[in-house]
């Protein structure tokens, strides 16, 4: 059964190319980033993991580790660790899981025989600091993944989580957030001392709350 949102992300022991891990004891207290790629030397994912790595101080100022995942065997990726590092210009500085077993795979719902019955779809998770799922994305082997939307995704999830706000359609930082429906007009003039603008009484505008 796939996981979902809410559910407590399962907790594993695994192999990576920076030593073996336990799962929730390596996030600790962060928030995780968790997606699986079809196969070492593949041209996508090289790319994939380039980008991830060359984003870590993105990563590091939302407090959120990344781990990434295949089927391949730990040998296989410290060579093609060496592959990333040349052809994307980047130092690899985040762990990569070697799943032979598939176990994690498993646990992960990451195997999707009518897509492609040997190797994982490229699947995200983010994960809060209380192990929680927030998110699932699955892609295709074929399509790469946006980062930037991950990254978005979590700007969001924290600032949801902080405030009684929702972020709308195309929300990027700095823009307006919408005041939760749970919340009165009367209230809301309390809580968002910037103001706000009612577009409809369930469609109310308010500027981002944790800005300047």
């Amino acid at each position: 059964m796939s996981l979902r949102l809410g559910e407590i992300a399962p907790d594993f022991t695994a192999k990576t190319t920076e030593g073996e891990i336990r799962f929730h004891e390596w996030l600790g207290d962060h928030w995780g980033v968790l997606y699986s790629h079809p196969a070492d030397f593949t041209p996508v994912c090289t790319t994939e993991l380039g980008r991830t790595a060359a984003l870590k101080e993105e990563f590091a100022k939302r407090h959120a580790k990344v781990i990434a995942l295949s089927v391949d065997p730990l040998e296989s990726h410290h060579v093609w660790v060496k592959d990333i590092e040349e052809t994307q210009g980047v130092d690899m500085n985040f762990p990569i899981i070697a799943d032979e077993d598939r176990t994690v795979a498993m646990l992960y719902d990451m195997i999707h025989p009518a897509a492609t019955e040997k190797s994982t779809v490229r699947s995200v998770f983010v994960i809060d600091p209380n192990k929680k799922i927030r998110l699932t994305i699955t892609y295709p082997p074929s399509t790469g993944r946006n980062f930037h939307e991950i990254l978005r995704v979590i700007d969001s999830l924290q600032l949801t989580d902080n405030y009684q706000v929702a972020t709308p359609v195309d929300w990027e930082q700095g823009d307006d957030v919408v005041i939760a429906p749970s919340i009165s007009s009367a209230d809301a003039e309390g809580k968002f001392p910037k103001g706000f603008k009612e577009v409809k009484p369930y469609l109310r505008l308010t500027p981002q709350p944790n800005l300047d």
